[in-house]
């Protein structure tokens, strides 16, 4: 197969597809025959990413696989197609959300010591229901808490692909 033409199945997947697509399923849309290996898929999607230069959109590593996903900078524009507005999330929320990022895994009781007040049970179900945490295990103390850690959810929802990719504390110190 040559690399044009993997580089247009792959295309087509990635547009067809309702969510990013990881490395191991791009490889199952070949039969075994015919699969390319990994180096090829990358090559194939390097020169994919290549081509959407000077587009409206780009191809994005995020924290389950690959997608197609709208610039950044067409947001204000884009963003006119869907009538209804995007959920605000309280500042109780997001600090939540902050500490299992930034500290997981982590349980209920030390997001509360960190944050000084009790954790809302609405505020862990919002964040495991948006499939953005999950729990990952339980402390070995008594009473045997859940530990809570994010998921590739949460790293597709908020454009990253790795963790690392978070800003570091010091960068949000000094902005």
């Amino acid at each position: 197969m040559t690399p044009q033409a993997l580089q247009r199945i792959l295309e087509g997947a990635l547009m067809a597809a309702q969510r990013p697509l990881s490395l191991r399923e791009m490889e199952g849309l070949f039969p075994e025959a015919e699969r390319p290996g990994r180096d090829e898929l990358k090559a194939a999607l390097a020169a994919l990413e290549q081509s959407c230069e000077g587009r409206g959109y780009a191809l994005r590593q995020v924290g389950s696989g690959y997608r197609f996903q709208v610039r950044e900078e067409l947001a204000p524009w884009v963003s006119r197609l869907w009538e209804e507005k995007p959920p605000r999330y309280s500042r109780a929320l997001l600090e939540t959300l902050a500490l299992i990022a930034y500290r997981q895994p982590i349980t209920r009781a030390e997001i509360e010591e960190v944050r000084g007040v009790t954790v809302s049970s609405q505020i862990i179900r919002t964040l495991t229901e948006r499939e953005w945490i999950r729990v990952v295990g339980h402390k070995d103390v008594p009473g045997r808490p859940a530990l809570f850690a994010t998921t590739s959810g949460f790293l597709d929802y908020f454009n990253l692909s790795s963790l690392d990719d978070l800003p570091t504390l010091a960068e949000l110190r000094d902005p």
